[in-house]
């Protein structure tokens, strides 16, 4: 038995147009499992289409998960694309808002929270209704070094995957004893749009970042691959409820 094996499996990979969203679609793609990628932009499409010219299983899905509404019909247009069924649900869609926390704008801690928080717990509710009945599923929540820390200027952020971490802990509590595992990558610094402020050379931060990391690098989409696979595969049936950095020691230096 290959207790690595997720070939046939459905799958739902939010954030999957682009940076680690994208790297775990492409993850699970590789092993062969049917996947739909939720993007915010028309670009999803395109996207899905470059997954299918290279042989894969792949739809595309736009939504704006910052609408309940949107995060609702997204799950079940992703449904429609799997035949009604879900193995796998990789939370991966985040946005960031920086503000000194004394100006930070009400709107933005609203948006971020949106997005990164309640779509997440949405979209995990969806999944659960359709993998309980069948007593087994796979969640994978996408948490962050700021589930552990507190980070500056990004209190929203902050909030959302301090937040995400226990949203974790909390449904592995009510669903493992039914078949379902849920767990959660913490990914440290990673070369993605997302943190192209803080890679600026002239950042000094940067720096200071890339000297604590003990592997000498920032991380990579690639390097979401396997722990994504592994956390979608049976070899991680006893493992739930887990924030698992993949980080390149950074944490612990």
């Amino acid at each position: 038995m290959n207790r690595f094996d997720i070939k046939g499996k459905k799958a739902i990979v939010t954030g999957g147009t682009r940076g680690l969203g994208h790297g775990m679609a492409e993850g699970l793609l590789e092993e062969g499992c049917e996947v739909v990628i939720v993007g915010s932009s028309e670009g999803v499409h395109r996207v899905a289409e470059e997954f299918r010219s290279r042989g894969f299983a792949c739809h595309g899905v736009q939504a704006d998960l910052g609408s309940r509404e949107q995060t609702l019909a997204c799950f079940h247009s992703c449904m429609e694309l799997l035949g009604g069924d879900l193995d796998i649900l990789v939370n991966a869609h985040g946005i960031q808002r920086r503000h000194q926390p004394e100006d930070f704008p009400l709107s933005d801690w609203d948006d971020v929270i949106s997005v990164n928080l309640s779509s997440v717990f949405v979209l995990c509710q969806e999944a659960g209704r359709v993998m309980l009945p069948k007593g087994r599923g796979k969640i994978i929540n996408i948490a962050s070094m700021i589930s552990f820390f507190g980070g500056q200027t990004i209190p929203a952020y902050a909030a959302s995957k301090g937040g995400i971490a226990q949203l974790t802990k909390a449904l592995s509590n009510d669903w493992a004893g039914k078949g379902i595992q849920i767990n959660a990558i913490a990914p440290g610094y990673m070369a993605t749009d997302m943190n192209t402020a803080l890679m600026d050379p002239a950042n000094p931060r940067y720096q200071q970042i890339t000297d604590r990391i003990p592997a000498h690098r920032w991380g990579t989409p690639d390097d979401m691959k396997g722990i994504c696979v592994f956390l979608a595969s049976p070899a991680s049936d006893y493992i739930t409820g887990a924030v698992i950095p993949v980080d390149g020691g950074y944490l612990v230096k």
